[in-house]
């Protein structure tokens, strides 16, 4: 889990103050009250010192904060339906649906993957030292459906977290977009981060943004969209749907980057297939998940228009 983190004060973050701009930074880990505790117990410095919650910062500092990880309630076990695509004593590859969150994080502590895997496993990894994401290695979006690797143990989570670390993990994603795709692949390579004004959104940011890879293939074109076979090297929040975007074809039923669609209430973007190195056996293994229902009708629709 990490334990520490370092900000750079951006131009457009000078003379805000120090515990607004680490809120809007760390949302993962709670509330602005919460941030400020952290500051007032000395586990925030600016260029080295110490400093109060309303210190107003200036472009170029470097904010250090030793992370203090959120003890969340014991999570529950829930007897959520999970649709299993493979099992052994090491790993789970499970099959998310849509409108399921991950794990539980704050203000959102039930009904979560976390919740369900609890229930129908008695053993799942220490999410690497993350106490709310027992057996969590990677995630996917609340409304991206698709295959997902889940660690038993903290042997298997270790050795598969090291896979993604150096992006060895094979994953395939199908994404429907807006418009017509003109070359048969491509790829985008623009950094990205997280915008000031909204914390839970991404954009593509040359400066001070993270290296983020895609890849895609055309699979079929359709009258005003295109079905992509989306190939991410890293692993970056929403990297793909922003990616998509910015490339002009947003994925189709995706309202927070662009383009809704009377088809489908959801992006329409579907983790198809992952494969990774087995922690025991070391051979590769491999699982797909088949096309959900709601992609299935919107590319039924976009078949049919003439």
């Amino acid at each position: 889990m990490e334990t520490h983190k370092e900000i750079l004060v951006s131009d457009e973050e000078s003379g805000k103050r120090l515990d607004i701009v680490l809120a809007a930074h760390l949302t993962e880990y709670g509330s602005r009250s919460q941030i400020q505790k952290w500051i007032r117990g000395g586990k925030v410095q600016i260029n080295g010192t110490n400093a109060a919650p309303s210190r107003r910062l200036q472009s170029g500092e470097k904010i250090s904060i030793e992370i203090v990880p959120q003890i969340l309630d014991e999570t529950c076990a829930e007897d959520i339906p999970l649709n299993i695509i493979y099992d052994d004593a090491e790993v789970v590859l499970v099959n998310k649906p849509s409108g399921m969150v991950v794990h539980p994080a704050h203000g959102n502590r039930e009904h979560t993957l976390v919740n369900a895997l609890l229930f129908h496993f008695k053993k799942l990894s220490k999410g690497g030292g993350a106490p709310a994401r027992p057996g969590i290695v990677h995630r996917l979006d609340k409304d991206t459906s698709g295959v997902l690797v889940v660690a038993k143990n903290d042997r298997a989570h270790a050795f598969l977290a090291n896979q993604f670390k150096r992006h060895s993990i094979e994953r395939m994603y199908l994404a429907v977009v807006q418009g017509i795709v003109q070359h048969d692949e491509g790829f985008c390579e623009e950094p990205v981060g997280r915008t000031f004004l909204n914390r839970k959104k991404i954009m593509i940011k040359p400066s001070g943004g993270k290296e983020a890879l895609t890849f895609f293939r055309v699979r079929k074109r359709f009258k005003k969209a295109t079905l992509l076979e989306v190939f991410p090297k890293t692993g970056r929040t929403h990297q793909i749907r922003v990616h998509l975007a910015h490339l002009g074809h947003p994925v189709l039923g995706d309202s927070f980057y662009g383009v809704t669609s009377p088809w489908i209430k959801r992006q329409a973007l579907h983790a198809f297939s992952l494969g990774f190195i087995h922690p025991v056996t070391k051979k590769r293994c491999y699982g797909e998940s088949p096309i959900p229902v709601d992609m299935k009708v919107l590319i039924t629709y976009l078949e049919s228009e003439k």
